[in-house]
């Protein structure tokens, strides 16, 4: 059963001050809009993508509005190895004392096609974006986010990863494997460690991802991934310590 915020949830302007947060796939959609969420609620905001310009034009948008200046990452998950991981988490350590989250947005969609006319090496692409990239990052990440006194994991999952549908085949099998990530990591840390791994289904949301699987429906007629943003500060912050384990659903 799919969990939520507390009803009528309001985020204090002051949510995340001092606070660290990196973020996948940052440079649009959802990951655009929760970057400069985290930073306009006091985040300072690693932004990590595959896309230079993108990441930019969200740095200068923290920056214009006078937000904590944030940090840029250039790199591409499809390509990811532990080495770079390794070298990922150094830089940060060189300019951070802690990671206090860390939120996995990045995704592909991948073919939208019936397993038995799947293409192999498509399917291991959405696998190494959706799984193993995270897999990797949260693994290299994990001292960081230990020496945080209330760190969080956020996990994008999607409906079609709690209830398999027809022609959603590596898509849909990657976000099973994400809440299945999610579960064992929130038991293997509940014990040991503060860190809290949530995993979050943003459900229908006018994003370009939505745009291509859906493309005869009208973009407009759902929400815009800002309105989304009270689920994602909430899983962020500390209003939600001691919420782990759990499978919340944005709408």
């Amino acid at each position: 059963m799919a969990a939520y915020i507390p009803d009528n949830y309001q985020p204090t302007s002051n949510l995340l001050k001092g606070k660290s947060i990196l973020v996948t796939g940052a440079g649009d959609g959802i990951g655009r809009s929760a970057a400069l969420s985290y930073a306009s609620h006091g985040a300072t905001v690693i932004l990590l993508g595959r896309t230079l310009a993108k990441l930019e034009t969200v740095y200068d948008e923290i920056e214009a509005a006078r937000h904590p200046q944030p940090a840029i990452f250039e790199s591409n998950l499809a390509d990811l190895t532990p080495s770079q991981c390794t070298d990922l988490a150094g830089a940060l350590a060189t300019e951070f004392i802690q990671l206090d989250g860390v939120l996995h947005n990045a995704s592909i969609l991948g073919e939208r096609q019936y397993i038995a006319d799947a293409g192999y090496w498509q399917w291991m692409e959405v696998m190494q974006v959706n799984v193993n990239a995270q897999f990797l990052l949260t693994q290299h990440l994990l001292p960081l986010l230990q020496a945080a006194p209330s760190a969080s994991i956020i996990l994008t999952s999607s409906g079609v990863g709690r209830t398999g549908k027809a022609r959603w085949g590596a898509y849909a099998v990657s976000k099973f494997a994400t809440e299945g990530f999610m579960q064992v990591l929130a038991s293997e840390l509940r014990e040991r460690s503060a860190i809290r791994v949530n995993s979050l289904n943003p459900g229908a949301t006018n994003t370009a991802m939505r745009r291509a699987a859906y493309p005869d429906e009208k973009a407009t007629d759902n929400p815009s991934p800002h309105s989304l943003m009270p689920t994602y500060l909430y899983l962020m912050g500390d209003d939600s310590l001691g919420v782990t384990g759990q499978a919340f659903d944005a709408q």
